[in-house]
């Protein structure tokens, strides 16, 4: 009997330029590109598929709610600083992975629909790496959740980072209470 395949995706939150050295950088962002790296290339030579978040803001930006609450132009269209950090732009036109542009914390709705139907309902795992933890990981874990209601969401603690520790774990915390799972954890 054959040993069924478990369907899994790989979920990269925002690891671009301006939220690793740039406008809204933190040190210890820097420290995850290779860990990134290395996760992306294995799930890659297993077939399974990555998916990479890009905060994507305009020049209105400043205007914005968001703006309006964190004014620091950051991940702008076609910016330097919207990019892919580091090797990671190894990746940009890899086979198997898939790029959304996000105009807020989460993946829109839509474009949650969108990735269901390219990639169906049956995954079974489904990890999310990348940053800011407590900001637009947490937000991508919901709509995750909501989207694949039967997959097991997990976030890998080590590969995740925030400008505040403290807000790190507290969120790592509050994964846990919306039953993902956290692996990784210090």
């Amino acid at each position: 009997m054959e040993e069924a395949i478990m369907k899994k995706l790989l979920v990269v939150i925002d690891y671009q330029k301006d939220f690793v050295d740039g406008a809204l950088g933190f040190p210890k962002a820097v420290t995850l590109e290779q860990g990134i790296y290395d996760r992306v290339s294995e799930y890659l030579k297993n077939g399974d598929k990555v998916l990479f978040t890009y905060d994507t803001h305009f020049e209105n930006y400043l205007s914005t709610r968001e703006g309006r609450n964190l004014p620091v132009m950051h991940c702008i269209k076609d910016s330097e600083g919207h990019k892919l950090f580091g090797k990671l732009v190894d990746f940009e036109n890899a086979e198997n992975t898939l790029h959304y542009e996000k105009k807020g914390f989460g993946i829109a709705p839509k474009d949650m629909l969108k990735i269901a139907d390219e990639l169906g309902e049956d995954i079974e795992k489904i990890e999310l790496i990348g940053v800011v933890t407590n900001i637009c990981v947490i937000s991508n874990l919901v709509m995750f959740q909501s989207q694949f209601r039967n997959a097991d969401v997990v976030v890998d603690a080590s590969l995740c980072a925030s400008f505040d520790e403290s807000l790190h774990e507290k969120t790592l915390d509050v994964v846990e209470g919306l039953q993902g799972k956290v692996i990784n954890r210090k």
